[in-house]
């Protein structure tokens, strides 16, 4: 037996999706739901009066409205996770000024919960609620290379039934090889020119539960930058997974 209510998945749906992709119509946006568009509209007229969403009167495209920044300011201060990091962050964004993003894992994909931006011009584009395959750059790689057994086996799996995917053997290697070293770097593997280091977080069971990375352009940070800057995020990471309660962690002062 299933308690879930048809027109409030679907419309739970839309909403996700406009948080993700904004800018869309709603013929765009009730092709890629998979619902008809008179339904998709009046889901999107029912949001717009509670205004989760807001419709732009001349390109009738849609984005998140001022509710959805009152729900979304209010599961930040709610989740510990994303209250004790978002302090650490901070401290590391004005450090170095290039921007810090918090990761979790939600299934095979990853979930950004939490950025400080950067206050140069030239930045890594992206945003809260921005969703990637798992082993997608450098945060991607840590969260499947730090994950359970069965998950990283489920990845594996799925990885020898696709055309365009790496060697599931090379893959293991490769995060075989980040456990041991403790920490990812990517160059261009989201956007090209762009650079990301990320090392794993931590909570009191000792299991990794997110990944806290640095990004910005290559010609920002480069080999000469990437040590100290891994240094200072390993120091990031573990001020946050000892306040998550992992023994582990070198705990600050």
């Amino acid at each position: 037996m299933t308690y879930i209510v048809d027109a409030v998945d679907y419309a739970l749906k839309l909403l996700s999706h406009v948080a993700e992709h904004p800018g869309l119509g709603v013929t765009e946006l009730s092709a890629q739901i998979g619902i008809n568009k008179s339904r998709a509209y009046r889901m999107l007229c029912t949001l717009e009066a509670h205004r989760y969403v807001v419709q732009d009167a001349r390109s009738a495209t849609y984005a998140l409205g001022p509710q959805a920044f009152v729900v979304g300011v209010a599961a930040a201060q709610q989740n510990t996770l994303v209250r004790t990091a978002s302090r650490h962050m901070l401290a590391l964004n004005q450090a170095i000024d290039e921007t810090i993003v918090l990761r979790v894992r939600e299934g095979l994909e990853t979930v950004c919960v939490a950025r400080c931006e950067t206050s140069h011009p030239v930045r890594a584009v992206g945003a809260v609620g921005n969703r990637r395959p798992l082993n997608s750059g450098a945060s991607g790689k840590i969260l499947l290379a730090f994950a359970p057994e069965a998950v990283r086996a489920d990845y594996l799996a799925r990885a020898r039934h696709k055309p365009q995917a790496a060697d599931p053997a090379a893959i293991a290697k490769e995060l075989d090889a980040i456990v041991r070293k403790g920490h990812a770097v990517s160059q261009g593997d989201i956007t090209p020119g762009a650079v990301a280091i990320s090392v794993p977080v931590r909570d009191v069971s000792g299991d990794t539960v997110a990944a806290v990375a640095i990004s910005g352009p290559e010609m920002r940070i480069g080999r000469k930058e990437i040590p100290d800057y891994l240094k200072r995020l390993q120091a990031c990471a573990d001020a946050i997974s000892a306040e998550l309660g992992y023994a582990g962690a070198a705990r600050p002062g």
